[in-house]
């Protein structure tokens, strides 16, 4: 089972890019929101203590304690002072709002606060929320105390509105902030975007193309230059590669020789068994030399020239070499072209080298035909070797055209698994290529693609 994380972890540095600024934004937008909200209610509940105190000391101008005896005096608006006001003394009430009952919540709140000696405020909720304020009114005679109330029912709302505001500015800077930072984040990767294109089109033996010719920024520059560098390691390992093949083909062309001459010339007559021995040490010495010049050669590979181009009647050379490759059994093996004088850019050895090892896997694993087609194609020459065998497993596909790996190794058929590989490389060393159809069923169709001459 995949971790959670991979199901909504984005795939694409352009996406993590934009995800990671889009939380880094949303913790900070969350706490900037956070800490405007708490000081804007802050600020509003100053403002309420404020009134508040503002109508006690109204209210406490009319409140005499010049006496033993508490009296309010009659002034002008008093009806407005008498709003949501207690008078006490010595902890009596004296006077409340007609509204408040004398056994309600915000009475018994007015009494609680009446019965401090300094000032007091606190929130009750009746209804609503309702902030009530306490002042002492020192006298002569006796002590009073005055406790207004206001409903912060408007100053909630207030705060409110601000918080939803804040939260739906918060939405609207966060979509910008994704929006403009993958469009940023992508207008910075489209250089490596084109880098990338470039470098799947670029032939690394045939093209001259570097990612370094053209002016980049600083980093991609860099970049480029790493690449240009790994393009010509790459150039390099196959120059060595293309020329250790041609000087195999070159020096074991003695020892083949010799060993084809020693067959000639003891099948031309019957031999005494000294004349045997002769020869099978003859054939034994060629041999090891043959082995002798490999080891060499894959020790001492250097730098060569580009491969050399050449021109093959294609149909010719499949006939000839459908001729010699072993056929035997009941496979029946067809050469047909469907468009007569092909001819392909490699030379006539090259070409035998390619389709050789096609030839025998498909003679060795198929049951009754194998069908050999060349045809032209667009921009070069396609050989298709077809086989009505049991095909190619979907398990092993991938495996394929590695070096020494065979799908079953005990099924019964020689074979090191070199032949498919080594075709493949002949190919791509002309600017070709050989490829496994996997839509093609049953059996196993192979298909040679090579360059015009």
């Amino acid at each position: 089972m995949r971790p959670l994380v991979s199901w909504w972890w984005p795939r694409t540095l352009r996406g993590r890019l934009s995800l990671v600024a889009l939380t880094t934004a949303t913790l900070l937008m969350v706490i900037l929101t956070a800490v405007f909200n708490t000081v804007v209610r802050h600020h509003l509940q100053r403002q309420a203590d404020d009134e508040l105190g503002a109508r006690a000391a109204a209210v406490a101008a009319t409140v005499d304690t010049s006496d033993s005896a508490v009296h309010v005096l009659e002034t002008p608006g008093e009806e407005l002072l008498d709003t949501n006001v207690w008078i006490y003394t010595g902890g009596r009430l004296l006077e409340k709002p007609p509204s408040a009952a004398a056994t309600g919540p915000l009475t018994r709140a007015a009494d609680q606060l009446a019965a401090r000696t300094r000032r007091h405020c606190l929130t009750k909720n009746v209804h609503g929320p309702v902030r009530l304020c306490s002042r002492p009114v020192p006298g002569e005679g006796r002590d009073a105390a005055v406790v207004t109330a206001l409903d912060l029912s408007p100053y909630s709302s207030s705060a409110d509105s601000l918080l939803i505001a804040s939260l739906a500015l918060d939405a609207v800077m966060l979509v910008c902030t994704y929006a403009l930072t993958r469009l940023a984040v992508g207008r910075a990767l489209r250089p490596v975007r084109t880098m990338t294109e470039h470098a799947t089109q670029w032939s690394a033996v045939a093209s001259e193309k570097r990612f370094g010719s053209v002016d980049r920024s600083t980093e991609l520059a860099q970049l480029g230059g790493s690449l240009d560098a790994l393009l010509d390691r790459i150039r390099a390992l196959l120059r060595h590669e293309q020329q250790l093949t041609r000087e195999l083909s070159h020096e074991l062309r003695n020892p083949l020789a010799r060993i084809i001459a020693e067959l000639d010339w003891w099948r031309a007559r019957p031999r005494s068994d000294a004349d045997t021995r002769t020869t099978h040490r003859a054939i034994a010495d060629a041999a090891v030399s043959m082995r002798t010049i490999c080891d060499t050669l894959l020790d001492d590979a250097r730098d060569s020239s580009a491969t050399t181009r050449g021109a093959s009647d294609v149909l010719s050379v499949l006939r000839r070499l459908a001729d010699r490759v072993d056929s035997a059994g009941a496979v029946e093996l067809h050469v047909t072209a469907r468009d007569p004088g092909l001819s392909a850019g490699v030379p006539d050895a090259l070409l035998e080298r390619i389709a050789s090892p096609l030839f025998d896997n498909a003679l060795r694993y198929a049951r009754s035909r194998v069908h050999i087609q060349a045809r032209a194609s667009a921009g070069g020459v396609r050989v298709d070797v077809t086989d009505d065998g049991p095909g190619v497993p979907a398990t092993f596909a991938p495996q394929l055209f590695q070096p020494g790996r065979r799908a079953e190794p005990g099924d019964g058929h020689d074979g090191a698994g070199l032949g498919l590989s080594l075709s493949r490389r002949l190919a791509r060393s002309v600017g070709g290529e050989v490829h496994h159809d996997e839509a093609h069923t049953p059996g196993a169709r192979f298909v040679v693609s090579l360059p015009t001459a």
